[in-house]
C-alpha cells in the first residue's frame, strides 16, 4: 500500500510537466481524439446469497482513447484498458477491463469541464487467491474469470490534469456452479486521478 502512494504522489508531481506540453489533449470545442492515463483506488465488494464478503481496497492503472462523436454537441466516446484489483477482504481479483463510456462535457469555467458518463464494462480475471486455514487458494476455484456491468461517474479536468469519481456495479452472477438465483455480484467504487493529452 505504501508502495501504490508513493506512485500517486509521483504523479501528482509529474502531471504538471505533462500539462505544459504542448497542442493536443481534450477539448470540448472541436471535433477531437484524446489519449489519457489514470491511476486510482478501487474499494470493493462482492455480495450476493453464495458469496457476501467486506470491502477491500485496491488499485487501478490503466490508458484510455477517447473520441468526440458529435460536431454540435459535446459528446463523447471513451475506452481503455484498464488493470484493476477488486474483489472483497480476502477475497482478491484482478481484472483486465475495458470500459465503454459516454461521456458528456460541460464548460464550467473557461479552465474546467465537468463530465459525467454511463456505460457498459467488460472485464476478465487473470489472477486472484483467497485465504484458507491451509493456505491460499485460487479465487476462480470459486467464481467465473468473466465479468461485466456497468460504470457511473462524474470526471473533471484542469489543464490536461483529470480527476473523476464513481461506482461500478456487475450484472452478471460470477459464481460457479450456482444453485441459486442470485449468486454473487461485484460492486466498485473508485477514484482516479491522470493527464489527457
Amino acid at each position: 500500500m505504501k508502495k501504490f502512494f508513493a506512485a500517486i504522489v509521483a504523479v501528482l508531481f509529474a502531471a504538471p510537466s505533462f500539462a505544459q506540453m504542448g497542442s493536443g489533449g481534450f477539448s470540448l470545442n472541436e471535433s477531437t481524439v484524446y489519449y489519457g492515463l489514470r491511476m486510482g483506488l478501487n474499494v470493493s465488494t462482492i455480495t450476493g446469497d453464495l458469496l457476501d464478503l467486506d470491502s477491500k481496497a485496491g488499485m487501478t492503472l490503466g490508458g484510455v482513447i477517447g473520441l468526440r462523436v458529435s460536431d454540435t454537441t459535446p459528446i463523447f466516446v471513451e475506452s481503455g484498458l484498464y488493470y484493476s484489483a477488486r474483489g472483497a477482504k480476502d477475497f482478491n481479483l484482478n481484472y483486465l477491463e475495458i470500459p465503454v463510456l459516454i461521456k458528456y462535457g460541460i464548460q464550467a469555467t473557461d479552465d474546467i469541464a465537468i463530465l459525467p458518463y454511463i456505460g457498459p464494462y467488460f472485464s476478465y480475471g487473470i489472477g486472484g487467491k483467497y485465504k484458507t486455514l491451509e493456505g491460499k487458494r485460487s479465487s476462480y476455484n470459486w467464481v467465473k474469470h468473466s465479468d461485466m456491468g456497468f460504470k457511473l461517474g462524474c470526471g473533471a479536468e484542469y489543464n490536461k490534469l483529470y480527476a473523476e469519481l464513481g461506482y461500478q456495479f456487475g450484472v452478471m452472477d460470477i459464481a460457479k456452479d450456482n444453485p441459486t438465483d442470485d449468486g454473487a455480484h461485484t460492486g466498485n467504487f473508485f477514484i482516479n486521478i491522470g493527464v489527457n493529452f
